[in-house]
């Protein structure tokens, strides 16, 4: 009986080989455009973050040197106590260059390395 109402049931057509290589390359190329448009959106949100981090470093750097620039004239009056104003303002600005001189060749020669 069972055989029966296999033999009964119709017989769906089967694609061929070249359809089936059709799809599939179909397929492949749609997946890899997808990929593709991932990757793209992937790099636009990491720009975007690297793009709000510099900014934000460039923004804390600016103020950093500000404060500093301020603390260099704290100094500057604090000295004047003791010397010159004149005098005061050369002696920050020496040991400062001297100190900048000394961090840039220390770094100029770890470059050599």
């Amino acid at each position: 009986m069972d055989k029966n109402k296999e033999d009964r049931e119709p017989i769906l057509p089967r694609a061929s080989f070249g359809e089936l290589l059709g799809q599939l390359v179909n397929n492949a190329v749609a997946v890899l455009r997808d990929e593709i448009a991932l990757v793209i959106q992937n790099s636009r949100e990491k720009a975007g973050a690297v793009r709000r981090a510099l900014l934000l470093l460039a923004l804390g750097t600016i103020i950093s040197f500000a404060a500093f620039l301020c603390l260099c004239a704290a100094l500057i009056v604090a000295l004047t106590s003791f010397i010159s104003l004149q005098l005061a303002a050369l002696t920050v600005a020496t040991v400062l260059a001297l100190g900048g001189v000394l961090i840039s060749f220390v770094g100029y020669r770890l470059l050599k390395i």
